[in-house]
């Protein structure tokens, strides 16, 4: 029996069992094709409402377990994932469109590591004894939020919600998770049925694929002290400004404008497959993706040349049926704002030096040369197959003009003088550095955010990140006996 067969979920929510959500339930498409791949459930403000009482009341039993218990339940979580990682890859591959070498990625490192570095978690320190003026025992440990809110997005569905998932179940919380509509599947149904199967006791974990009422709802709640968002930026900044009104704890994973920097001492052979990697990978929806190309003037025209070649090459169709090097983009409001960019950018006075053309959801591999920094590619995040490539003379313009952005999620810097690279990137305001590779780069084990419009400065990821971001610290004194006071 298949994971998705184990269980009645067309067209029902997660929440405390498969049950018929309020909302009118629909259809999951395959971008590649428009088949219809299931029937979805649709949660309303009233569920999230009763999934959150659920969850508050789930969670305290959770919460007192022995650490073990918990671990073991992530334990298995990672292995029911490693077992049915065909299956789970091939949702990927259908609903998101995205490759299979990205689907594995995913499943292995997106899901199953997750849970793995999540069952080592559970078993981290939680505290440190603490100096006092006062004849005490003083020491700090950290306790459970309660209820953590997940958003995830469509681009990454799976590793993008469980990397808030499964830390926050092992540290002691519950969990209500609203996946993307477009990637509830994939990112939302799995999920719930590998933590079924593995044994998490009820309520512990809701999925509520739903419209951005759901989301509204799951910010606002009292009961919901932190939220764990991955999206645009603009609606993270509306997140932030919503949870504001209740004092809640937000984590942002938000937009990106990341520069590629390629210095003249670079391989320039190895520089063109990373800046393509960067840019064309996943149709460019992924938040960290090479969205600047900045080039040393004197490798400009050839690095231009020989990225366009590569586009050129690129095969781009429905990834289930072959090799191809890009699938299709989501939907159709994603790829007619990733053409407008183009064209407004080609009306600006770039040059376009390949692809900038789509049928169906399939939009090719497109290099823009010569853009000028006033054009919308070089100013925003495109979230589309978009190379623009713009020339520097030298460090300190290459420096002005990564910094040159809003943004400041992921950097990478070309070049066979690390040392150079490095200074480079102090440079720069970033999250992430990356000297000699491309800027999409995650792994389970680190702590990953941005700064200034990608993100909020928080983080998780890694041990101590997580700590800081599902738990509250508590200060504790214990005294032998009640001391005398002058009262």
């Amino acid at each position: 029996m298949t994971l998705l067969d184990g269980a009645d979920w067309q067209g029902r929510i997660f929440s405390g069992g498969w049950v018929k959500g309020a909302g009118e339930p629909h259809d999951s498409t395959e971008p590649a094709t428009g088949k219809t791949l299931g029937r979805v459930g649709a949660a309303t403000p009233a569920d999230v409402d009763r999934a959150v009482a659920q969850a508050a009341q789930a969670q305290r039993g959770w919460a007192s377990l022995r650490y073990v218990e918990r671990a073991q339940i992530l334990r298995r979580a990672a292995a029911l994932f490693e077992k049915h990682h065909a299956e789970i890859a091939e949702w990927i591959v259908r609903e998101s469109g995205a490759l299979r070498p990205f689907a594995d990625v995913q499943t292995s490192i997106g899901a199953a590591e997750e849970c793995h570095e999540a069952a080592a978690l559970a078993a981290a320190p939680y505290g440190e004894v603490l100096r006092s003026i006062e004849d005490r025992l003083s020491f700090s440990r950290r306790r459970p939020v309660g209820v953590v809110g997940v958003i995830s997005p469509f681009n990454a569905p799976m590793m993008l919600a469980m990397r808030a998932v499964a830390p926050a179940l092992a540290l002691g919380n519950a969990v209500v998770l609203k996946p993307d509509p477009r990637t509830a599947i994939c990112g939302g149904v799995t999920i719930a049925r590998v933590f079924e199967e593995a044994g998490l006791p009820d309520n512990l974990l809701h999925v509520l694929s739903g419209g951005a009422d759901v989301g509204a709802t799951l910010v606002d709640d009292s009961r919901v002290p932190v939220i764990a968002f991955t999206g645009s930026t603009r609606a993270g900044k509306a997140i932030a400004t919503a949870a504001a009104q209740r004092l809640k704890r937000v984590h942002l994973e938000l937009g990106g404008n990341s520069a590629l920097i390629v210095l003249d001492d670079s391989d320039l052979d190895k520089a063109v497959s990373a800046g393509a990697f960067g840019s064309f990978h996943h149709s460019g929806q992924i938040c960290m993706a090479a969205s600047r190309h900045l080039v040393h003037a004197s490798i400009a025209e050839e690095y231009t040349a020989r990225l366009a070649e590569r586009a050129d090459a690129a095969a781009v169709g429905d990834p289930m049926t072959g090799e191809v090097a890009m699938g299709p983009m989501i939907d159709q409001r994603q790829l007619q704002a990733t053409h407008a960019v183009v064209s407004d950018s080609l009306a600006a006075g770039a040059r376009l030096a390949a692809g900038g053309t789509y049928e169906g959801l399939f939009y090719r591999p497109t290099v823009l040369a010569d853009v000028p920094l006033t054009a919308r590619a070089y100013a925003e995040e495109i979230f589309g197959p978009v190379a623009p490539v713009v020339a520097f003379h030298d460090l300190d313009e290459a420096a002005r003009l990564a910094s040159d952005t809003e943004y400041g999620l992921s950097l990478g810097i070309l070049t066979r003088d690390v040392a150079k690279g490095l200074a480079l990137a102090d440079r720069i305001p970033s999250g992430l550095v990356h000297i000699n590779d491309q800027t999409v780069n995650d792994e389970a084990t680190v702590p990953f955010g941005g700064v200034g419009d990608s993100g909020n400065g928080s983080r998780h990821g890694g041990t101590s990140a997580n700590l800081e971001a599902f738990t509250e610290q508590q200060w504790v004194t214990v005294r032998s006996e009640i001391p005398g006071y002058p009262f």
